[in-house]
């Protein structure tokens, strides 16, 4: 991999299941040469099976999966390497555990109406996370504040669409840390 000129940035693509946070993730990450890591492949085993069956995941549950959502973040800065991670990230205290202070994470938020995710939902095949659970999410949701200074970018627009409204932001950032 190509090592960046810059100084270590990290972009958390979050929002709920469906709303689009691989796809664009991945898309970002190859627009700026980052690593990418799909953050449910993080999640111990016991979590898929859980939503597999349809249950929501507790606080509890997501502890040790939001430690490895962190612990990828941190071993990105430490080596001052830059990435992507997806996460849904769905509350405030959660995010305080991935992005907390450090320095050089964004939150970029995917957002969209019930209806686009829950269809994107319904039309996905072979994926844990089933469309019953989607209110489930939409329940615990706690949209980040600007005090946490999130990308917020509607979803329903074509992927490249969202990822150039991201590198907008980000590119300036970047370019600050040269």
């Amino acid at each position: 991999m190509r090592q960046n000129h810059y100084a270590p940035t990290v972009a958390v693509v979050m929002g709920v299941a469906g709303a689009g946070k691989t796809t664009v993730g991945e898309r970002l990450a190859e627009r700026f040469n980052w690593e990418f890591i799909e953050g449910d492949r993080l999640h111990p085993r016991e979590n898929l099976a859980k939503m597999q069956s349809g249950q929501p995941l507790t606080d509890t549950d997501r502890a040790p999966w939001l430690a490895e959502i962190a612990g990828a973040i941190d071993a990105w800065r430490a080596r001052n390497a830059c990435g992507v991670i997806t996460c849904s990230a769905l509350k405030r205290d959660y995010r305080r555990r991935i992005v907390g202070g450090r320095a050089g994470v964004r939150l970029v938020y995917l957002v969209g109406s019930h209806e686009l995710i829950a269809a994107r939902l319904a039309a996905r095949s072979g994926h844990f996370m089933p469309v019953s659970l989607l209110d489930s999410q939409l329940a615990v949701l706690e949209p980040p504040g600007s005090d946490e200074n999130p990308i917020v970018v509607v979803v329903g627009q074509p992927v490249e669409w969202i990822v150039d409204e991201v590198a907008a932001v980000l590119r300036p950032t970047m370019e600050q840390r040269l």
